[in-house]
């Protein structure tokens, strides 16, 4: 784990995913057969057709969480620098949102190309990264025809070359590979302040595609979630966590 000295050194990272359209009827004629199979394995019903309706509802449910299926609405990230004279940390937020996708990536690509740049000194923290975030970050770069930031460029890498990757999920396994830990839980037993006071992962696209203010809405709800991954990164370096007053949003 880097260690607290290293804080500034450190981007802490979420995102916020929803499915590339409010109703899988707005699928291409492509797309559409190749949903119907995913949407088979989701329900473990490999050998048997599908109504429209549970197709429909697969889709409205799960298509988020494919970077084939879905898209990023939110980038929401965080710093830590430390006051000079008191040495107590300030966490920063800033968020990358917006409906066009090829925009806020490009943008948060610039972010990592000018300022984290250096696998051997930088690193992105967050929860669950290394299975979705960053994957789902990669895949739809190049979707989108944009170029992989250096920090970023990690295909057929071996998992001592992607140490840069601070994953609070696999720290908090110990190399336990069974299970799960939601960040919610860890904030539970650590005493953190939960993220999901508004709304929760499930609710994000209902929330984007139904509601005026819905981005501003998932933004905040990202930025809480930046917040929850630094204090729990603090909780695992034995240090104490990050006061609110020194916690300051820049979106």
């Amino acid at each position: 784990m880097i260690q607290a000295t290293d804080l500034s050194n450190i981007l802490f990272l979420d995102i916020e995913t929803v499915s590339q359209y409010p109703k899988y009827e707005q699928l291409s004629d492509r797309l559409k057969p190749l949903w119907e199979k995913k949407a088979k394995s989701i329900l473990r019903k490999y050998d048997e057709d599908l109504s429209e309706d549970e197709i429909a509802q697969t889709y409205t449910d799960r298509a988020a969480i494919f970077a084939e299926f879905g898209k990023i609405v939110c980038i929401s990230v965080g710093f830590i620098s430390r006051d000079k004279e008191s040495l107590k940390p300030t966490l920063r937020l800033k968020s990358f949102a917006n409906k066009d996708e090829k925009l806020l990536l490009q943008e948060f690509a610039e972010l990592l190309t000018q300022h984290y740049n250096n696998t051997n000194k930088h690193g992105i923290c967050g929860h669950n990264i290394k299975e979705f975030d960053i994957p789902y970050i990669c895949r739809r770069l190049i979707i989108n025809q944009l170029p992989l930031p250096a920090i970023l460029n990690i295909a057929g890498k071996k998992p001592w070359e992607t140490k840069h990757l601070i994953d609070t999920l696999t720290l908090w396994k110990f190399g336990d590979y069974k299970n799960y830990t939601s960040l919610n839980l860890l904030t539970a037993i650590f005493d953190i302040p939960s993220p999901k006071d508004d709304i929760d992962g499930s609710q994000v696209g209902v929330t984007f595609w139904n509601e005026d203010d819905g981005l501003e809405r998932i933004t905040a709800y990202c930025e809480k979630d930046v917040l929850a991954t630094a204090q729990l990164y603090m909780r695992f370096s034995l240090a104490p966590l990050i006061d609110d007053e020194n916690v300051i949003s820049m979106t």
